[in-house]
């Protein structure tokens, strides 16, 4: 019995230094295929911004275009901003709507007075002249992250909404 010990305690260490070293080699793939960006082939977003509540404890607004450059349409389920509790698609006149939809090579405006984000719980972090990040998730699941600027209210951004409730068409739900 002492032949098989002196035999198995090194092929137990080279099995396990093997072992081991496979393992290592294993994580290199998944860590690039992680790596990609987020993003939706065929759609842009810019002009990101949140505009800060002029009261601490009302909600903001956030605000971007979204371009669908595709043949397909593009369905827009939420938008959640970095720093803010909640968030709510709502139009111009300011009633909440579940989803938002851009047909193919068309631009959808989330803008003051139209079709805009209520912002909920916007974080003291939050501060003018820096910048968070606005991540759409679209309906069928796929998500596109970009940044937003963050602006002080009257800064022109919402100055255009008197008492937030002007008339206007939502984007088609």
């Amino acid at each position: 019995m002492t032949k098989a010990r002196h035999f198995a305690l090194p092929l137990l260490i080279a099995v396990t230094t093997v072992s081991l070293g496979a393992c290592k080699g294993a994580d290199k793939p998944d860590a690039a295929a992680s790596s990609a960006p987020e993003g939706k082939p065929g759609v842009k977003i810019t002009d990101a911004r949140l505009v800060l509540p002029a009261v601490v404890g009302n909600p903001g607004a956030a605000y971007f275009s979204l371009e669908n450059q595709g043949k397909d349409v593009v369905g827009i389920a939420s938008v959640a901003v970095t720093g803010a509790g909640r968030t709510e698609l709502h139009t111009g006149d300011m009633k909440q709507f579940d989803h938002a939809t851009a047909d193919p090579r068309t631009t959808l405006k989330f803008e003051p007075g139209q079709a805009h984000v209520m912002v909920f719980d916007v974080g003291a972090d939050l501060k003018p002249g820096s910048e968070t990040e606005l991540t759409v998730t679209f309906t069928d699941g796929d998500k596109m992250s970009v940044p937003a600027k963050i602006e002080a209210m009257g800064s022109g951004a919402m100055a255009d909404m008197p008492g937030m409730a002007a008339a206007s068409a939502a984007p088609k739900p």
